[in-house]
Protein backbone atom coordinates (compact mmCIF):
# COMPACT_ATOMS: atom_id res chain seq x y z
CA UNK A 1 0.00 0.00 0.00
CA UNK A 2 0.99 3.39 -0.61
CA UNK A 3 1.31 6.41 1.80
CA UNK A 4 -1.67 7.72 0.53
CA UNK A 5 -3.58 4.66 0.92
CA UNK A 6 -2.64 3.78 4.62
CA UNK A 7 -3.31 7.61 5.30
CA UNK A 8 -6.71 6.86 3.60
CA UNK A 9 -7.47 4.15 5.45
CA UNK A 10 -6.65 5.56 8.95
CA UNK A 11 -8.84 8.68 8.42
CA UNK A 12 -11.35 6.24 7.53
CA UNK A 13 -10.76 4.46 11.04
CA UNK A 14 -10.58 7.83 12.57
CA UNK A 15 -14.12 8.82 11.28
CA UNK A 16 -15.73 5.65 12.26
CA UNK A 17 -14.51 6.26 15.68
CA UNK A 18 -16.02 10.40 15.33
CA UNK A 19 -19.63 9.34 13.69
CA UNK A 20 -19.76 6.53 16.68
CA UNK A 21 -19.11 9.01 19.27
CA UNK A 22 -21.68 11.29 18.03
CA UNK A 23 -24.13 8.32 18.10
CA UNK A 24 -23.54 7.23 21.24
CA UNK A 25 -23.24 11.40 22.53
CA UNK A 26 -25.97 12.49 20.87
CA UNK A 27 -27.07 15.65 23.16
CA UNK A 28 -24.23 18.07 22.11
CA UNK A 29 -25.53 17.47 18.52
CA UNK A 30 -28.71 17.88 19.34
CA UNK A 31 -28.86 21.11 21.43
CA UNK A 32 -26.59 22.57 18.40
CA UNK A 33 -29.48 21.99 16.07
CA UNK A 34 -32.01 23.00 18.05
CA UNK A 35 -30.89 26.60 18.40
CA UNK A 36 -31.05 27.31 14.54
CA UNK A 37 -34.70 25.68 14.74
CA UNK A 38 -35.89 27.98 17.56
CA UNK A 39 -34.28 30.96 16.02
CA UNK A 40 -36.30 30.05 12.34
CA UNK A 41 -39.45 29.85 14.75
CA UNK A 42 -38.95 32.93 17.03
CA UNK A 43 -38.45 34.82 13.62
CA UNK A 44 -41.15 33.55 11.97
CA UNK A 45 -43.65 33.66 14.55
CA UNK A 46 -43.32 36.10 17.04
CA UNK A 47 -41.38 38.82 14.70
CA UNK A 48 -42.09 37.58 10.98
CA UNK A 49 -45.39 40.14 11.12
CA UNK A 50 -43.17 43.31 12.16
CA UNK A 51 -40.23 42.20 10.70
CA UNK A 52 -41.86 41.37 7.18
CA UNK A 53 -43.60 44.50 7.43
CA UNK A 54 -40.52 46.50 7.45
CA UNK A 55 -38.90 44.66 4.41
CA UNK A 56 -41.02 45.15 1.21
CA UNK A 57 -44.09 45.27 2.74
CA UNK A 58 -43.94 41.40 4.23
CA UNK A 59 -46.87 41.26 6.55
CA UNK A 60 -50.37 39.78 6.62
CA UNK A 61 -51.26 36.07 6.58
CA UNK A 62 -49.69 33.74 9.20
CA UNK A 63 -48.37 30.50 8.18
CA UNK A 64 -49.95 28.02 10.98
CA UNK A 65 -50.57 30.89 13.61
CA UNK A 66 -48.67 34.31 13.60
CA UNK A 67 -45.94 34.00 11.00
CA UNK A 68 -45.52 35.93 7.82
CA UNK A 69 -46.06 33.39 4.55
CA UNK A 70 -42.87 35.71 3.00
CA UNK A 71 -40.92 36.75 5.81
CA UNK A 72 -40.19 32.84 6.05
CA UNK A 73 -38.80 33.14 2.64
CA UNK A 74 -36.96 35.66 3.50
CA UNK A 75 -35.33 34.50 6.84
CA UNK A 76 -34.76 30.65 5.84
CA UNK A 77 -31.75 31.08 4.15
CA UNK A 78 -30.27 33.07 6.98
CA UNK A 79 -31.09 30.44 9.31
CA UNK A 80 -30.23 27.57 6.98
CA UNK A 81 -26.38 29.53 7.12
CA UNK A 82 -26.61 29.54 11.06
CA UNK A 83 -26.80 25.91 11.09
CA UNK A 84 -23.74 25.43 9.16
CA UNK A 85 -21.78 27.51 12.04
CA UNK A 86 -23.73 25.89 14.51
CA UNK A 87 -21.64 22.59 13.69
CA UNK A 88 -18.43 24.77 14.70
CA UNK A 89 -19.41 23.93 18.53
CA UNK A 90 -18.94 20.23 18.32
CA UNK A 91 -16.35 19.91 16.17
CA UNK A 92 -14.11 22.48 18.65
CA UNK A 93 -15.53 20.96 21.81
CA UNK A 94 -14.47 17.02 20.01
CA UNK A 95 -11.30 17.69 19.22
CA UNK A 96 -10.34 19.89 22.57
CA UNK A 97 -11.73 16.75 24.94
CA UNK A 98 -9.49 14.50 22.56
CA UNK A 99 -6.79 16.76 23.21
CA UNK A 100 -7.24 17.12 26.77
CA UNK A 101 -7.94 13.46 27.67
CA UNK A 102 -5.04 12.28 26.23
CA UNK A 103 -6.00 10.34 23.71
CA UNK A 104 -3.51 12.14 21.08
CA UNK A 105 -1.07 11.16 22.66
CA UNK A 106 -1.66 7.82 22.28
CA UNK A 107 -2.49 7.75 18.89
CA UNK A 108 0.84 9.42 18.20
CA UNK A 109 2.68 6.37 19.95
CA UNK A 110 0.88 4.29 17.26
CA UNK A 111 1.43 3.02 13.24
CA UNK A 112 -1.41 5.45 12.03
CA UNK A 113 -1.22 8.83 9.65
CA UNK A 114 -0.76 11.95 11.68
CA UNK A 115 -2.85 13.48 9.23
CA UNK A 116 -5.80 10.99 10.05
CA UNK A 117 -6.88 12.20 13.48
CA UNK A 118 -7.88 15.55 12.06
CA UNK A 119 -9.39 14.58 8.65
CA UNK A 120 -11.19 11.90 10.59
CA UNK A 121 -12.96 15.03 12.87
CA UNK A 122 -13.10 17.46 10.45
CA UNK A 123 -14.96 15.02 7.93
CA UNK A 124 -17.01 13.49 10.28
CA UNK A 125 -18.33 17.03 11.53
CA UNK A 126 -19.18 18.26 8.31
CA UNK A 127 -20.92 15.19 7.83
CA UNK A 128 -22.99 15.67 10.89
CA UNK A 129 -23.45 19.43 10.53
CA UNK A 130 -24.96 18.73 6.88
CA UNK A 131 -27.30 16.36 8.14
CA UNK A 132 -28.23 19.11 10.52
CA UNK A 133 -28.74 21.83 7.68
CA UNK A 134 -31.18 19.11 5.89
CA UNK A 135 -33.12 18.73 9.32
CA UNK A 136 -33.68 22.78 9.33
CA UNK A 137 -34.10 23.26 5.62
CA UNK A 138 -37.14 20.30 6.28
CA UNK A 139 -38.37 22.66 9.39
CA UNK A 140 -38.18 25.56 7.34
CA UNK A 141 -40.30 23.83 4.29
CA UNK A 142 -42.53 22.59 7.14
CA UNK A 143 -43.74 26.08 8.70
CA UNK A 144 -44.14 27.82 5.33
CA UNK A 145 -40.59 27.97 3.42
CA UNK A 146 -41.25 28.12 -0.30
CA UNK A 147 -38.35 28.19 -2.78
CA UNK A 148 -38.62 28.22 -6.21
CA UNK A 149 -34.84 26.85 -7.04
CA UNK A 150 -34.40 24.18 -9.74
CA UNK A 151 -32.78 20.76 -9.44
CA UNK A 152 -29.38 22.53 -10.55
CA UNK A 153 -30.19 25.39 -7.98
CA UNK A 154 -30.11 22.91 -4.97
CA UNK A 155 -26.78 21.72 -6.41
CA UNK A 156 -25.35 24.51 -6.12
CA UNK A 157 -27.12 25.44 -2.62
CA UNK A 158 -25.78 22.23 -1.31
CA UNK A 159 -22.62 22.59 -2.74
CA UNK A 160 -22.29 26.49 -1.40
CA UNK A 161 -23.36 25.24 2.03
CA UNK A 162 -20.85 22.06 1.77
CA UNK A 163 -17.65 24.11 1.28
CA UNK A 164 -19.15 26.98 4.30
CA UNK A 165 -19.45 23.81 6.46
CA UNK A 166 -15.55 22.57 5.69
CA UNK A 167 -14.57 26.22 5.44
CA UNK A 168 -15.74 26.35 9.29
CA UNK A 169 -14.85 22.95 10.51
CA UNK A 170 -10.91 23.83 9.85
CA UNK A 171 -11.74 27.12 11.28
CA UNK A 172 -13.12 25.10 14.42
CA UNK A 173 -10.45 22.39 14.13
CA UNK A 174 -7.59 24.71 15.05
CA UNK A 175 -9.61 26.62 18.16
CA UNK A 176 -10.19 22.86 19.59
CA UNK A 177 -6.42 22.75 19.24
CA UNK A 178 -5.42 25.58 20.71
CA UNK A 179 -8.26 25.97 23.44
CA UNK A 180 -7.18 24.63 26.66
CA UNK A 181 -10.41 23.10 28.57
CA UNK A 182 -13.46 22.05 26.49
CA UNK A 183 -15.60 24.70 28.42
CA UNK A 184 -13.41 27.46 26.76
CA UNK A 185 -13.38 25.25 23.22
CA UNK A 186 -17.46 25.39 23.29
CA UNK A 187 -17.36 29.61 23.95
CA UNK A 188 -14.90 30.67 21.65
CA UNK A 189 -16.90 29.53 18.54
CA UNK A 190 -19.62 31.22 19.70
CA UNK A 191 -19.38 34.24 17.84
CA UNK A 192 -19.58 32.42 14.46
CA UNK A 193 -23.34 31.47 15.06
CA UNK A 194 -24.15 34.69 15.81
CA UNK A 195 -22.20 36.25 12.76
CA UNK A 196 -24.98 35.33 10.47
CA UNK A 197 -27.31 38.01 12.33
CA UNK A 198 -24.70 40.56 12.03
CA UNK A 199 -25.28 40.50 8.33
CA UNK A 200 -27.98 40.30 6.24
CA UNK A 201 -29.78 37.39 7.67
CA UNK A 202 -32.61 38.76 8.91
CA UNK A 203 -33.12 42.13 7.71
CA UNK A 204 -31.79 43.91 4.66
CA UNK A 205 -28.46 45.66 5.56
CA UNK A 206 -30.09 48.69 3.91
CA UNK A 207 -32.07 48.93 7.01
CA UNK A 208 -29.23 49.15 9.45
CA UNK A 209 -27.25 52.37 10.61
CA UNK A 210 -23.71 53.67 8.54
CA UNK A 211 -21.24 51.71 10.87
CA UNK A 212 -23.02 48.47 11.32
CA UNK A 213 -24.10 48.87 7.82
CA UNK A 214 -20.21 48.82 6.43
CA UNK A 215 -19.19 46.07 9.26
CA UNK A 216 -22.69 43.41 7.93
CA UNK A 217 -21.88 44.26 3.97
CA UNK A 218 -18.00 43.27 4.16
CA UNK A 219 -18.38 40.67 6.40
CA UNK A 220 -18.29 37.29 5.18
CA UNK A 221 -21.21 35.45 5.87
CA UNK A 222 -23.74 38.38 4.03
CA UNK A 223 -22.37 37.64 0.25
CA UNK A 224 -23.19 33.59 1.43
CA UNK A 225 -26.47 34.53 2.34
CA UNK A 226 -27.65 36.70 -0.49
CA UNK A 227 -26.19 33.64 -3.25
CA UNK A 228 -28.33 31.03 -0.82
CA UNK A 229 -31.09 33.46 -0.94
CA UNK A 230 -30.82 34.45 -4.41
CA UNK A 231 -30.22 30.78 -5.47
CA UNK A 232 -33.12 29.37 -3.15
CA UNK A 233 -35.46 32.77 -4.28
CA UNK A 234 -34.34 33.93 -6.97
CA UNK A 235 -33.34 37.51 -5.87
CA UNK A 236 -30.08 39.71 -7.31
CA UNK A 237 -27.02 37.99 -6.59
CA UNK A 238 -24.71 39.72 -8.63
CA UNK A 239 -21.02 39.72 -7.52
CA UNK A 240 -22.16 37.43 -3.68
CA UNK A 241 -21.76 34.17 -5.40
CA UNK A 242 -17.84 35.33 -6.44
CA UNK A 243 -17.42 36.67 -3.43
CA UNK A 244 -19.08 33.46 -0.75
CA UNK A 245 -16.56 31.49 -2.76
CA UNK A 246 -13.42 33.37 -2.22
CA UNK A 247 -14.08 33.92 1.54
CA UNK A 248 -14.97 29.96 1.66
CA UNK A 249 -11.39 29.36 -0.06
CA UNK A 250 -9.68 31.78 2.02
CA UNK A 251 -11.00 30.64 5.21
CA UNK A 252 -10.43 26.75 4.57
CA UNK A 253 -7.08 27.14 3.42
CA UNK A 254 -6.45 29.59 6.58
CA UNK A 255 -8.32 26.73 8.95
CA UNK A 256 -6.48 23.99 7.87
CA UNK A 257 -2.97 25.68 7.66
CA UNK A 258 -3.87 26.87 11.23
CA UNK A 259 -5.16 23.41 12.33
CA UNK A 260 -1.82 21.84 11.29
CA UNK A 261 0.35 24.48 12.72
CA UNK A 262 -1.38 23.77 16.24
CA UNK A 263 -1.38 20.04 15.63
CA UNK A 264 2.32 20.09 15.09
CA UNK A 265 3.13 22.87 18.19
CA UNK A 266 1.12 20.56 20.39
CA UNK A 267 3.25 17.44 19.51
CA UNK A 268 6.30 19.45 20.62
CA UNK A 269 5.05 20.21 24.17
Amino acid sequence: MTALSYAARDSLTMLRRNLKHAQRYPSMTASVVAMPVLMLLLFNYAFGGALGAGIGGMSGGGTGGGGSDRYIDYVAPGIILMAATSGALVTAVGICVDMTEGIVNRFRTMAISRASFLTGHVVGSVIQTLISIAFVIGVALLIGFRPDATPVEWLAVAGLLALVTLALTWVAAAIGLMAKTPESASNIPLPLQFLPFMGSAIVPTESMPDGLRWFAEYQPFTPVIETLRGLLMGTEIGNSALIALAWCTALTVGGYLWARTAYQRSAKR
